[in-house]
C-alpha cells in the first residue's frame, strides 16, 4: 500500500472539487482516518503531509497515540459515551462527535478538571438513519444557545456521516441540509461557524461541492478496513 500515492491522488481529486465549486483547495482539510490502522501507517501519513487523524474508539486510541508521533493531532469521529469524557479530553485535540446536551455538559465538566479548552463539532443525523447516532436537526437549534455557552467548550461547526449508497451523487441533498443547518446556527450564535466535517472516501467530492471544509478519508487513503471494521461510521 503506498499511503503518499493515495495521499497524492486524494488531495488531486479534492482540488477538481474544488475548481467545479470555484473554492480555494487550501479551504478544505484532508483528515486520516485512522481507526484500526497501525502506528507506522500513521507515521507513513504523516511524512506525506497528514497532521489530522480521525478515531472512532477510545480504547483503541489509548493504545495507539502514545506510540506514533507527537506531531499528530488526533480527533475523535466516533460516537462517546459520557463514561469515556475523561479519557477524551485527555487524547484529542477536537471531538467531532457531540450529539446531546448532557455529553456536552460532560466534556465541559472534565474539560473544566483537566484546565483544558476543547473544540468541538456537533454531529448532526441529517438523514434520521436509525443506525446512526447524531443530532437531529431540530434538536441542535433547541440546544444550540446552551451549548455555545459552556465555557470550556468551543462549537467550531457540524459533522454528518451521510448514508451509504453506490450512487455519490444521492448524498448530495444531505450535505446540502448541513450547510443551511449550520447557516441556521451562525444566526442563533451571531457569529461564523468555520467548521463542516462531511464527505468520506465515497462521497467527499460531492461533499465539497457542497461545502464541506473537512472531509475524512480511510478507505481510499490506507486501503479496505479489515474485515472486522466493516460498517464502522466515519470512513
Amino acid at each position: 500500500m503506498d499511503i503518499a500515492a493515495n495521499i497524492a491522488i486524494i488531495r488531486e481529486r479534492i482540488a477538481a472539487a474544488c475548481v467545479r465549486a470555484g473554492r480555494d483547495p487550501a479551504s478544505v482539510t484532508l483528515m486520516a482516518v485512522s481507526k484500526f490502522q497501525p502506528p507506522e501507517a500513521v507515521s507513513a501519513a504523516l511524512d506525506a503531509g497528514i497532521t489530522g487523524f480521525g478515531e472512532s474508539r477510545v480504547q483503541e486510541a489509548k493504545v495507539k497515540i502514545p506510540l506514533c508521533p507527537s506531531r499528530a493531532c488526533w480527533q475523535m469521529i466516533g460516537h462517546l459515551q459520557s463514561n469515556k469524557c475523561r479519557d477524551a479530553v485527555a487524547l484529542f485535540n477536537l471531538i467531532q462527535s457531540v450529539d446531546s446536551l448532557a455529553l456536552a455538559q460532560e466534556l465541559n465538566k472534565q474539560c473544566e478538571k483537566a484546565a483544558k479548552t476543547m473544540p468541538i463539532l456537533l454531529e448532526v443525523n441529517v438523514a434520521g438513519e436509525a443506525s446512526k447516532f447524531g443530532y437531529a436537526p431540530t434538536r441542535v437549534l433547541a440546544e444550540f444557545a446552551e451549548l455555545s455557552k459552556l465555557p470550556r467548550l468551543e462549537v467550531h461547526g457540524l459533522m454528518t456521516i451521510a448514508p451509504y449508497t453506490p450512487t455519490a451523487e444521492r448524498v448530495r441533498s444531505v450535505f446540502r441540509a448541513l450547510r443551511e443547518l449550520r447557516g441556521e446556527c451562525e444566526q442563533i450564535l451571531g457569529a461564523p461557524l468555520p467548521q463542516l466535517s462531511m464527505g468520506m472516501s465515497g462521497d467527499f467530492e460531492i461533499a465539497i461541492e457542497e461545502g464541506s471544509t473537512l472531509v475524512r478519508i480511510g478507505t481510499a487513503l490506507f486501503g479496505e478496513r479489515p474485515r472486522k471494521a466493516q460498517g464502522e461510521e466515519g470512513a
